[in-house]
């Protein structure tokens, strides 16, 4: 099997930031996956998953009430390593107005301050594992982060190559 593109990520250099993780095209229109990448991987502890389940609701949720944004949202929701979210969007935008768009939703989680939506047990598969004051810290960090220190390009991974060009994929 070929491996897959965010496999090649040299993910002990990746930074938080936000980057283009792939695009597809689906019915005529471009699809664009967002890596939303808040800590480092390998290098920092992954985000609480109480925490990171709440920045998903509220991103969701400002995300598709935010117009000129929401009819192009198609999914927002957290990586399996918990280090950050995927967002996937009909269409392009640039790392810098995404950037922007994630500037103001972590913003909106920064000061959230009401019952975090989706959280009964009818709206939600797990109700009980959310942290409003850790997703508030998770959120401001992450802000600072891309205010100050925003990274874009993603690291790559030198493969080794045999003798007649073969790419080993495990070293």
């Amino acid at each position: 099997m070929d491996l897959i593109p965010s496999f090649a990520v040299d993910h002990t250099n990746l930074q938080p930031g936000i980057y283009v993780s792939r695009q597809d095209e689906a019915g005529g229109v471009v699809i664009t996956t967002y890596d939303i990448r808040m800590t480092a991987p390998n290098h920092e502890p992954c985000l609480n998953p109480a925490a990171i389940h709440t920045i998903e609701h509220l991103v969701a949720t400002y995300l598709r009430n935010l117009d000129g944004w929401k009819e192009n949202i198609i999914y927002w929701g957290p990586m399996g390593c918990l280090t950050g979210n995927y967002l996937i969007m009909k269409g392009y935008y640039s790392c810098e107005e995404v950037r922007q768009l994630m500037i103001g939703a972590f913003e909106y989680v920064r000061d959230y301050d009401d019952e975090v939506p989706g959280t009964t047990p009818a709206t939600c598969g797990n109700y009980l594992m959310h942290d409003l004051p850790m997703a508030k810290y998770e959120a401001k960090r992450y802000l600072e982060r891309l205010r100050n220190h925003f990274c874009s390009e993603y690291p790559g991974v030198e493969r080794p190559e045999d003798a007649s060009g073969k790419v080993f994929f495990d070293a």
